[in-house]
């Protein structure tokens, strides 16, 4: 047995650290976080000091066992967690799990898993940190207080079966992402015209060389129309030539979030999987540690930085660089995100190796020297109008980091500089054509994962550790959405001057198209404006920020934790108690106007199961009616016509065959019904729009779809595409298709050995099934459970909380049943008809209103059943 226990978060860390460490040192994970505030009454002591309650979840009390057992086998214990605050408290929860003494027990820090590094560590350890351990600690509470008093009053005023939740970061997040698509809603377009002109001049080998000049915009088509006549014969010559020096310096070392940002531009990463990936390159000893706001480079890393700049491109590339934070407060580590050892350009493995790369480009650009630029700028006259156009381009004299690294841009509307020929004063030029097109304003763009990021960043708010989950939470939540979004086409006038004559020319373009970009939801807008009412101090941007600095100063030793959590507490608690008892039910109503048959007004609001149009008001004699949004609708932009439609639905087209033909829209989106049989409508196709041919055409593509493709066991076997990829269906069982089989030529052959390894892989799942009940106890990955309708429950009883799957095999139904009802107490509940329940209860008769009309009725919108 070694005589030292060394603990890290995960195992690949172990592995890599032990590597380096000597027979006296055993490496152990904890994986992550071993204990967490309890569930009840948020597991906080309001009233002494906010004193946190911790427990240990039942998942990690098997790791929190063994490490137990190693610690009481070894002489010392060494906590090696990662550096920042939620390592620091990783460490403390283990001394504190361990009976380790915080004050005394061996802590070491490094900024990567090298030989060198650890090695020093070890030679010089310190103590647990406090002062970090109590930051967490004040972040963790009141982020607990936050949500714990909030969601209840959003349940309450909201709805939504208790889906909701608010947080102190997640919640300014989604306002971020509501007030950028209100302004993008409000943005007003206007349109001028851009004035290009076509030449071309020789260069130095005498070869015609085509380029561009810009004139002046004109506001209106009539205006540009007199710029382009007032050409008319007219000579083009240089006016002016002005020569400027110019450089571009690189970008930084990498922070935390200046990585999420350009690995979204340049490789389309989620921020989630750009910290996935980094975490992986962390510990496997490829780069240093991955969360960080500092852009510092120790002294070790610049002397290896510089020493590859100069073997591989030269000396004159070499300019080494001292860069310092912008943000004070950056603690989460001491140096930026780089390669552990710069002479490794590139990975072997496929998983990190996009990542890696641009880490060390972005390293080594950062110490290389400026590129050397040369500016142009061209004045070319008119002989017919005093009228001047302007040419410029950018020449490249040294290319310096650009050779290594060019850093991307949000910016969608940047453009590189153009190349110019040599040109002098007073030579004329060729002319080819000169162009007046109409361009549009555009609003800013919407977020995306990265710059969300950055915004949150530069507005103080969160760290490091905080950005992915917190992201990640708000699309989980369902409060936002990220999506692409197809471009709208619109006309664009055009006019265009050759040999002397202007002809108007009509063309197309595609505008609005979005890739990967956050859209708030109907419910992120009602939840958005109910907190902004209510819990302004919460939303406020600069609140939240100042929020983070009392955490540094807590982190510094300059606060007491407690004091600052009871500082928010007391007003904000004022505020929730305030809000359950006065505030009104928030729908995020809109009157869109007013309906031309009933007369009664048009709205659109939040309902229980989502967003929804209506017409009329519970007051009304005659019940309002209402129909659910479609998908890419939204409450605060429907219009008074897309509402009416909705109302529509579903509609009889006819019957087929003896059977009536409709079109609806239900749970699962627009679809054809004929007879019992439902059929969805291709995405995007617009279910007004379909006519009695085209939904027979639907069923007959169903229909042979539904066709069998083979036979097992004189049984028909089917395929088909769902929500998982494409499947084949046999017997009532569902068989993905793996790649390695073509799914559009899947022979019989293909389709019996499918079959045959589902039905033994599902024969090793069920222990035991009760088909009739909806109960079944299965094996799975921690050992059997059971499974109830959809639910997922623990197979388990007083006194007994584990069983093998061989007596989980001698378990009756009755015993089954008593577990459930612990778990789940009204799981075998009868609703009784509502007659009976009326009169079991004494509730009087409702009194009869007046019956809708026959259209009325016929417009309620209808859930059409599950589909595949």
């Amino acid at each position: 047995m070694a005589k030292n226990l060394l603990i890290v978060e995960s195992p690949a860390k172990a592995k890599t650290i032990e590597k380096f460490l000597g027979s006296n040192f055993q490496v152990k994970s904890c994986y992550g976080h071993i204990r967490d505030l309890e569930k009840d009454e948020m597991g906080i002591d309001i009233d002494h000091g906010f004193e946190p309650r911790y427990i240990v979840p039942d998942e990690k009390q098997k790791v929190v066992s063994e490490l137990r057992k190693l610690a009481k086998s070894s002489d010392e214990v060494w906590l090696a967690s990662d550096e920042d605050r939620e390592g620091e408290s990783i460490s403390w929860h283990l001394a504190e799990v361990l009976g380790l003494d915080p004050a005394t027990t061996k802590r070491i820090v490094f900024h990567e898993i090298t030989k060198p590094a650890i090695q020093k560590a070890v030679a010089n350890p310190r103590t647990i940190n406090m002062n970090l351990v109590n930051a967490q600690q004040a972040r963790r509470v009141l982020d607990r207080i936050v949500g714990f008093e909030i969601s209840p009053v959003l349940w309450r005023k909201i709805g939504m079966q208790r889906s909701l939740s608010a947080g102190r970061v997640q919640s300014v997040a989604v306002k971020l992402i509501v007030e950028k698509e209100r302004e993008i809603n409000d943005f007003n377009t206007e349109s001028s015209f851009a004035i290009v002109a076509g030449f071309t001049a020789k260069d130095i080998n005498n070869k015609d060389v085509a380029f561009t000049a810009e004139g002046a915009r004109q506001k209106q088509i009539g205006d540009a129309e007199a710029f382009l006549k007032s050409c008319f014969g007219a000579n083009y010559k240089v006016n002016d030539i002005q020569v400027k020096p110019g450089k571009r310096t690189p970008a930084a070392p990498f922070t935390t979030s200046t990585l999420q940002q350009e690995a979204s531009r340049k490789l389309g990463y989620s921020v989630s999987k750009t910290m996935q990936v980094a975490q992986r390159l962390y510990e496997n000893g490829h780069i240093t540690y991955m969360r960080t706001d500092s852009v510092s480079l120790s002294e070790t890393a610049t002397a290896a930085i510089s020493a590859e700049i100069a073997a591989s491109y030269g000396q004159q590339y070499l300019q080494v660089r001292k860069y310092k934070n912008k943000n004070e407060s950056a603690q989460e580590a001491h140096e930026a995100i780089r390669p552990t050892y710069m002479d490794k350009h590139s990975l072997n493995e496929d998983d990190g190796r996009r990542l890696y790369e641009l880490i060390w480009k972005r390293t080594i650009a950062s110490q290389m020297a400026d590129a050397v630029l040369e500016k142009t700028t061209v004045k070319i006259g008119i002989s017919t109008t005093p009228a001047e156009l302007s040419a410029s381009g950018e020449v490249v004299k040294f290319d310096g980091f650009l050779k290594v690294y060019t850093e991307g841009t949000d910016d969608e509307d940047e453009q590189d500089a153009s190349r110019l020929p040599l040109l002098a004063v007073g030579q004329a030029l060729q002319f080819v054509e000169m162009t007046a097109t109409e361009k549009f304003t555009r609003p800013g763009a919407r977020y995306t994962e990265a710059s969300l990021v950055k915004k949150l960043e530069e507005l103080g708010i969160g760290r490091p550790s905080t950005f992915a989950p917190t992201i990640s939470t708000i699309e989980k939540r369902g409060y936002v959405e990220k999506k692409d979004k197809e471009g709208t086409k619109r006309s664009i006038r055009k006019l265009r001057l050759v040999a002397n004559a202007v002809t108007q020319l009509l063309e197309a373009e595609v505008f609005g198209t979005e890739k990967s970009k956050l859209f708030p939801t109907d419910l992120g807008f009602v939840v958005t404006d109910f907190l902004n009412k209510h819990f302004d101090n919460v939303m406020d941007y600069g609140f939240t920020a100042n929020i983070e600095g009392k955490f540094d100063k807590i982190a510094e030793g300059k606060q007491v934790w407690s004091s600052m959590v009871r500082d928010f507490y007391d007003p904000f608690h004022k505020d929730v108690n305030l809000t359950m008892e006065t505030a009104e039910r928030a729908t995020g109503e809109r009157i869109i106007g007013e309906d031309p048959e009933s007369r009664r007004p048009v709205l659109a609001r939040m309902g229980k199961y989502g967003p929804m149009a209506q017409i009329g008001s519970p007051d009304d004699e005659e019940k309002p009616r209402y129909a659910s949004l479609r998908a890419g609708q939204s409450i605060e932009t429907i219009t008074l016509a897309e509402a009416l439609d909705l109302f529509r639905l579903p509609f009889s087209l006819g019957t087929h065959q003896g059977m009536e033909v409709t079109v609806g829209i239900g749970k699962y989106g627009p679809y054809v019904k004929m007879g019992e049989q439902f059929i969805s409508l291709p995405r995007g196709e617009d279910p007004l729009a379909v006519d009695m041919p085209r939904a027979l055409a639907l069923v007959g593509e169903k229909a042979e779809a539904d066709a069998p493709i083979a036979t097992h066991q004189n049984l028909p076997v089917t395929k088909g595409k769902g929500r998982f990829g494409p499947f084949i269906k046999w017997n009532d069982l569902y068989i993905n298709i793996p790649r390695a089989y073509n799914f559009d030529t899947l022979t019989q052959a293909d389709c019996s050995a499918l079959i045959e390894q589902k039905v033994a892989k599902e024969a090793n799942r069920f222990i035991q099934q009760w088909p009739a009940e909806k109960i079944t106890i299965e094996n799975g990955r921690w050992g059997p459970f059971l499974r109830f309708g959809k639910k997922m429950l623990k197979l388990g009883r007083e006194g007994k909380s584990k069983f093998t799957p061989e007596e989980a095999a001698t378990v009756t139904l009755e015993e089954v049943k008593a577990m459930i009802l612990t778990q789940v107490p009204s799981a075998f509940d009868k609703k009784l008809p509502a007659a009976k329940t009326a009169a079991k209860t004494g509730a009087k008769k409702p009194v009869a209103k007046k019956a809708a009309s026959s259209k009325s009725a016929a417009a309620k919108p209808k859930a059409a059943a599950k589909r595949k």
